[in-house]
């Protein structure tokens, strides 16, 4: 991914003066830092970035910057990225599943806190770590609410976790609670019973909390019409801790990846071809910058632009849009509605990018390479459109 100097204020200015052939992933520096300010400033506890949403240098400086101290890690390289940016950052590393290897490479590193989910993981975990780190006991529920549930892979049953608690706390660590409600969970609820759930594993096991870790899945603005109600989810978190555990409360500690970075990032695609009955085909698809879109639906926050920065405003026509890859698989979910009077060498602006478009890309036919251009606005309005009915 190359990156280029911050020179444009918009998407559109960049787009008229550059006319990028690739695609390009524009970064607001000021949208990126609000978000994490209404988080820092929102949860009523310590706020971690999960690294795995988007690894960029200027993503994690950006964060840094709007005083995000501590980071979801998930891997050694992930620890030595964050550690090459700031020696003082908190490290968490909460994939719970390690070799004997990165354990030591983490325990170098001064990582600050260790989930567990099952007692194999946990033997690996205790002699091995320095006296008095946090290890926090990760544990799953049947909640709906998110867009699908990391709980097939992760977490403990209640009774389990009980008992590695028990365990946590016998061997003199700082004992910790932690789960994930699920990715782009929308219902303060889904936190709720977590909580609940909480509450009652560290009685069963005889257990003060020291800390207790919400995990990720805050959602982000995927379509126009679902503001996601962060405001809620934090308020529900903070008045669930409270009943559940009144003085005894834990402190608290999110790992947001998605609800962090998505608003601070548009893509822009370029039209290729239309083809057939207007088949769409573009310079990304399924193995680049678009590989959630078949997992999580296809945002319709979407428009389409002229080369010389005109809107396109004709009525909407759905349409099949393929990537630009040999494999017929690359190909988005469903039809989507895209302007009639869209033509060859147009830009698609996709908003609410900026989690998992970079993370995942393949470079499968050797497509996938991926600009980065600052700007400072993300959301100006296109130019002037003009309409023509489809034929």
């Amino acid at each position: 991914m190359s990156e280029t100097r911050p020179l444009h204020r918009s998407p559109r200015d960049y787009l008229v003066a550059e006319a990028p052939d690739e695609p390009v992933l524009f970064l607001s520096p000021e949208v990126l830092q609000a978000s994490a300010r209404r988080f820092c400033e929102g949860f009523p506890g310590m706020v971690t970035y999960a690294v795995k949403a988007n690894p960029a240098e200027a993503v994690l400086l950006n964060l840094m910057a709007a005083g995000v101290a501590g980071f979801d890690v998930a891997s050694p390289a992930e620890i030595a990225l964050v550690r090459s940016l700031s020696p003082e950052a908190a490290l968490h590393y909460h994939n719970p599943v390690r070799s004997r290897s990165e354990i030591a490479m983490g325990v170098a590193a001064g990582v600050a806190s260790w989930s567990v989910d099952q007692p194999g993981e946990w033997r690996k975990l205790d002699g091995a770590l320095p006296p008095g780190a946090e290890v926090a006991v990760r544990f799953k529920l049947a909640v709906s609410g998110a867009a699908y549930d990391f709980g097939e892979k992760f977490g403990a049953t209640e009774a389990e976790a009980v008992a590695l608690l028990a365990q946590v706390a016998g061997a003199g660590f700082r004992p910790a609670l932690t789960f994930h409600p699920g990715t782009q969970c929308a219902d303060p609820e889904a936190w709720a019973a977590y909580i609940e759930a909480a509450g009652r594993i560290a009685g069963a096991a005889g257990v003060r909390l020291a800390r207790l870790n919400v995990g990720g899945g805050f959602p982000s603005h995927r379509m126009r019409g679902e503001v996601p109600p962060l405001d809620a989810i934090f308020a529900r978190i903070g008045a669930a801790v409270r009943e559940v555990f009144g003085e005894e409360a834990p402190t608290l500690v999110c790992e947001p990846g998605r609800a962090l970075v998505a608003e601070a990032v548009s893509l822009a695609l370029r039209v290729k071809s239309l083809r057939g009955m207007g088949e769409v085909y573009l310079n990304d698809g399924i193995y680049g910058a678009l590989a959630e879109q078949p997992l999580m639906g296809m945002t319709d926050r979407i428009r389409v632009m002229a080369p010389d920065g005109r809107a396109r405003a004709g009525a909407a026509r759905d349409r099949l849009v393929w990537g630009p890859t040999c494999d017929s698989l690359d190909r988005l979910p469903g039809k989507l509605p895209l302007p009639c009077d869209m033509a060859e060498g147009d830009y698609l602006l996709i908003d609410g990018m900026g989690a998992y478009s970079t993370a995942t890309v393949t470079r499968f036919n050797g497509y996938g390479g991926l600009r980065l251009a600052t700007v400072r606005a993300l959301n100006e309005p296109s130019g002037t459109g003009h309409h023509r009915p489809c034929a």
